[in-house]
């Protein structure tokens, strides 16, 4: 194992952050008139009362848009200032080109470069690494990284197995190079394991099973999953990739300000962080009005911080978190403004 910490090159930090979802909200009670479930059923076993949903028309890229042009206002920066753009998403746009190179055009970032990360549910921290080193190389002064998903537009909404999980949402941070002593990203850690591809993923549409009568007609274009299978590995590799970076790092849980997980299910979030002796008050979570935005929910969960006053300057934060792939994520970070 790994003993001395991954990140290299000058310090770097989050030095804004923003969020958008979109207005409309679709409630449990919504869903009771659509399928097959309850508001009680839902509440109970994930933790989620609502989850904000586009309206039709509306793309990855719109929702990244709007919090990337505001994390860039936010830092005090113009979109000419951004040296690459890093989007974490699993419903692009399209196949391509990549939604990052549509974010990069809509926001008129003119010096730019971009690509997407395809990492589910840990698209953002994932993305967060990947731009993170670049400006920490010195590649660049300032990178937007964004964690975006449309997710509606792959939920089938006859499968109470699934529809009641996701919403949509985005949210973006600007990373830039952090003053020497300043508070700054600390660590990464990160793993795959792609057996278990088939407990959470969507079928067709790629180069295995292209778009076909046959896959429209058995509804293989929309997310399918193994609840079980992904419940248990989530709440073991939470836990084991928080051990691993804090380990590292020689970080006890009392150390922690906030712990920020991937917002999947609230009894995942709570067992990891039982089993990792982290205290219940300082967990986020905020699955109750936004469901799992897959890439967006733990900067909508950062941002909820903010805003309740529990997240400030020079504190601890380790954010986790789990998806299909199967891939795993942790970012171990001082808060930096």
């Amino acid at each position: 194992m790994r003993t001395t910490p991954r990140c290299a090159g000058r310090p770097v930090y989050i030095r804004s952050l923003a969020t958008y979802v979109p207005p409309r909200v679709l409630t449990n009670r919504d869903l009771e008139k659509m399928v097959d479930t309850t508001d009680e059923w839902i509440l109970q076993r994930t933790g989620i009362r609502e989850r904000h949903i586009v309206d039709p028309g509306v793309a990855t890229s719109d929702l990244a848009k709007e919090a990337g042009l505001e994390a860039i206002r936010r830092a005090g920066l113009t979109p000419d200032d951004i040296g690459v753009i890093v989007v974490g998403t699993v419903t692009p746009d399209m196949m391509f080109p990549s939604t990052a190179c549509l974010v990069q055009h809509k926001i008129g970032a003119h010096h730019a470069w971009g690509f997407d990360v395809s990492a589910a549910c840990s698209a953002f921290t994932y993305a967060l690494t990947a731009g993170s080193q670049l400006v920490a190389a010195g590649c660049h002064e300032h990178a937007l990284v964004i964690g975006a998903d449309v997710m509606s537009s792959i939920i089938d909404y006859t499968d109470r197995s699934t529809c009641v999980l996701f919403g949509d949402g985005a949210g973006a941070v600007v990373v830039s190079a952090a003053a020497a002593g300043e508070p700054s990203i600390i660590d990464f850690e990160h793993e795959i394991d792609g057996s278990g591809g088939p407990a959470l993923c969507m079928p067709a549409g790629g180069s295995l099973r292209p778009p076909s009568r046959e896959t429209v007609e058995q509804r293989m274009h929309y997310v399918k999953q193994d609840g079980q299978t992904v419940f248990k590995f989530a709440v073991r590799k939470t836990e084991e990739i928080a051990r691993r970076i804090m380990e590292r790092n020689r970080i006890k849980p009392e150390d922690l300000a906030l712990f920020v997980s991937h917002q999947a299910n609230r009894r995942i979030i709570q067992a990891a962080a039982e089993k990792l002796g982290v205290d219940q008050g300082k967990v986020i979570i905020n699955i109750e009005r936004f469901g799992n935005t897959t890439a967006a929910t733990i900067p909508l969960a950062l941002n909820d911080a903010i805003n309740e006053g529990r997240l400030k300057k020079g504190d601890l934060v380790l954010l986790c978190s789990v998806g299909a792939g199967f891939t795993v994520g942790s970012v171990l970070l001082r808060w930096g403004y």
